[in-house]
């Protein structure tokens, strides 16, 4: 009867034992799959910035979702020329947070250099990827700054 006892705990043991480390594991593999960003914020400079094509929604955030280790993300924007001069398009991604995320994850966009006539609407993609091997990094946001350089 003891015997008995004793094997009946020995099972309940190894049978918490094993649902202890399923559910450690399965914790770090959520946190080591996704990686989540608080947003990205949008600035622009002498034009403005849309999320829709009738320009009717200013666009100050993006949410990117949750990537994976070597995932993309796009989102489609709509820059607006609101002055009276023709502008040459420039992007850059500025203040990471956590600083180290810039390299292992690296926006883009299809725009730079383009130019902008005076009330003229473009259409861009911004395109944020995320290197295979990064690590270390669960969380980040970043500023993406979007100006129109005179022509002139």
């Amino acid at each position: 009867m003891t015997a008995q006892r004793i094997s009946g705990v020995i099972i309940v043991a190894i049978t918490l034992a094993g649902m202890l480390l399923t559910v450690t594991a399965a914790s770090v593999i959520s946190v080591n799959e996704a990686l989540p960003s608080s947003g990205s914020i949008v600035y622009s400079i002498n034009v403005e910035i849309f999320s829709d094509s009738a320009c009717s929604r200013r666009l100050t955030s993006i949410d990117w979702g949750e990537l994976s280790p070597g995932g993309t993300a796009t989102k489609t924007i709509y820059i607006k020329n609101t002055g009276n001069k023709p502008l040459v398009l420039q992007g850059e991604a500025d203040n990471w947070n956590p600083t180290e995320a810039k390299g292992p994850i690296v926006v883009g966009w299809n725009r730079e250099n383009d130019s902008i006539d005076s009330g003229q609407t473009l259409q861009a993609v911004l395109t944020l990827s995320v290197s295979p091997t990064i690590s270390g990094i669960t969380d980040f946001s970043v500023d993406i700054v979007i100006t129109g350089l005179d022509m002139e």
